[in-house]
């Protein structure tokens, strides 16, 4: 589980709770049912509109990639791909498929089989290099739909606070329900700007993060299993291969 992004969560709605209380509110004050129907119901409306269903069940199923998937390891990988060389070096490509069992990753693990099969390098590499593309594809939309939700919540809760006041001035003449309101008003606002800030365009960000961090796992795992087809010797492989990961870690900053 990636503790960080949960902590991060966290952090920020506890912020805004912990100052409510300083302010000398409560919990229940930021409790709203009729505007979290709005803003929340109104904001998952216009998401279901603007993306295709596949998009919408990716988006949630993406929050597995987020809080409780692998954590990248480079060190760890080029490990994996440096022992798989020194095998076929040793003993043959074919004596490889005795080693498929042990590979966690089925990115690699296909690369492997690959090799094993006789496929071209060129083929190989254009092979994964699409699966790549349609991965990348796959979860820069899902990111997207939290990123359009982000956009949309704050407008929905505009919206929200317009109702609230538009009940205010229907009850001038009965006091009780003016506060009422007003409440909803302001706590619609709240939970707009605040979803869209702390929950969703955070959220957006973190696949893409996370994305970006696979895919160059994945793009390592190429320049690997190219290596290990070409017979290449495992210092040098290991050299590139920490080369390649530290030369676009420094296009990403």
């Amino acid at each position: 589980m990636d503790l960080i992004a949960l902590l991060g969560l966290i952090i920020g709605i506890g912020a805004v709770i912990a100052g409510n209380i300083a302010e000398g509110g409560t919990t229940a004050h930021l409790i709203q049912a009729a505007a979290a129907i709005i803003v929340f119901g109104g904001t998952f409306g216009a998401v279901i509109l603007s993306f295709p269903f596949k998009d919408i069940v990716t988006a949630f199923m993406s929050l597995k990639f987020i809080f409780l998937s692998r954590k990248v390891n480079f060190d760890e990988t080029i490990d994996t791909i440096l022992d798989l060389l020194v095998i076929a070096r040793k003993r043959g490509l074919l004596a490889l498929q005795e080693e498929l069992d042990r590979i966690d990753d089925s990115f690699l693990r296909r690369g492997i089989t690959y090799v094993i099969d006789g496929v071209s390098p060129n083929i190989i590499k254009e092979s994964l290099n699409q699966e790549i593309y349609a991965y990348e594809e796959i979860i820069k939309r899902a990111a997207k739909v939290y990123d359009s939700a982000g956009g949309y919540a704050p407008t929905i809760g505009i919206i929200g606070a317009i109702l609230g006041l538009i009940h205010v001035l229907k009850n001038v003449a009965d006091p009780s329900k003016i506060g009422i309101g007003i409440a909803t008003a302001f706590v619609a606002t709240i939970y707009g700007v605040g979803s869209a800030n702390l929950i969703f365009i955070p959220i957006a960000k973190r696949i893409v993060n996370k994305l970006e961090d696979e895919i160059l796992l994945m793009e390592l795992m190429i320049e690997g299993i190219l290596g290990i087809e070409a017979g290449m010797n495992p210092y040098f492989l290991r050299a590139k291969l920490e080369s390649f990961v530290r030369e676009r870690q420094k296009e990403r900053i």
